[in-house]
């Protein structure tokens, strides 16, 4: 395996430092790692290895300047649009954590415990699903694998560190207010990030509200199951909200698949899969919570499987995963240990 050349672009973010400490602790085979971000970032220094390595000015000549092999892009989808192309002219793999390119045909969408395969297809660029999709796909596709799944309907718990460092800023500051001044502070709190105060409260709506009167949130998750599993006629339904948890995303998942599939064979086949971690002995209180495994942590927790009592073939289960971890960097360095 030999070293490679990496950057990466938009390092000063949740998910670009996430991605450096990933790339060091899995111990990604690293010759040379270039760091950028945009201008207002340039000349700050983060560690990797024990070494202070300075952000650069992400320009248009770094690529090939720098001779990189393997970058991993998370800062946005407007940057990504303008660079990704440039730098796969110039002989890098981009690995983009946005959602610029991953309903282009020509442009693999990747999970590598649901798709791998699909990376052999890249033409330099690879996406990075959305991290509700990631975590949802990963506790599915073993159930998938063994009877077809027809029909899921996901209603998602999103931790407010999916909408960046701002948003925990908001939620922290909204905590403070409430200590100081109870409820009536927070009512009178005007936030930036959110439409509403996001402490004591749940936002059901996630990123902008389509003409079907889906948000696009909830529209990445239906759009990219169907690409990643190769079954356009899956049928998906999701409901998004934004709940007052810094980190760790959470799903309520209800599936209906061809054949029965029952909760102890869900249990067998998930307990088996690679990435995944099954905690599920209600009774005891047994089950996955954000606070508990949605930090710092690898693998997707699923509890609270039963059978759903209202369809013949239904299952229900709860998903917890770390959306900054799994969700995002995590995926984006297992991808690129696939191109190794």
């Amino acid at each position: 395996m030999g070293e490679k050349v990496v950057a990466v672009v938009g390092a000063t973010g949740a998910v670009g430092q996430e991605m450096i400490k990933t790339l060091e602790q899995r111990n990604f085979p690293v010759k040379d790692l270039y760091l950028f971000a945009s201008e207002r970032s340039k000349g700050k220094k983060l560690k990797f290895k024990g070494y202070d390595i300075e952000v650069q000015e992400l320009k248009e000549d770094v690529f090939k300047r720098y001779k990189i092999e393997i970058a991993l892009f998370s800062a946005g989808a407007t940057i990504s649009k303008m660079f990704s192309p440039i730098a796969a002219k110039d002989g890098t793999i981009v690995i983009d954590n946005s959602s610029a390119f991953r309903m282009e045909q020509d442009v693999p969408l990747v999970i590598p415990e649901v798709n791998p395969e699909d990376v052999k297809f890249h033409k330099g660029i690879i996406s990075n699903p959305n991290c509700s999709t990631i975590q949802m796909l990963v506790a599915l596709k073993p159930i998938y694998d063994y009877s077809r799944i027809k029909r899921i309907i996901v209603s998602t718990y999103q931790a407010v560190s999916g909408a960046g460092g701002t948003a925990i800023g908001e939620l922290e500051e909204e905590v403070k207010v409430y200590s100081q001044l109870g409820r009536e502070g927070i009512l009178n709190y005007k936030p930036s990030k959110f439409p509403y105060p996001i402490f004591m409260n749940v936002i059901p709506r996630i990123d902008i509200v389509l003409d079907n009167l889906y948000t696009k949130e909830e529209m990445k998750i239906v759009n990219e199951t169907r690409k990643m599993l190769h079954d356009p006629d899956i049928k998906v339904s999701s409901t998004t909200v934004r709940v007052p948890v810094i980190k760790g995303h959470s799903e309520s998942v209800w599936i209906e698949t061809e054949s029965k599939v029952t909760p102890e064979k869900a249990r067998e086949l998930l307990s088996k899969a690679k990435g995944v971690k099954v905690m599920d002995d209600p009774f005891n209180d047994v089950y996955p919570t954000p606070l508990l495994h949605g930090h710092d942590t690898d693998d997707v927790y699923v509890g609270r499987i039963r059978e759903d009592i209202s369809t013949e073939n239904g299952l229900v289960m709860w998903i917890v995963a770390d959306n900054l971890r799994k969700g995002a960097a995590l995926n984006a360095v297992q991808i690129a240990e696939l191109l190794l």
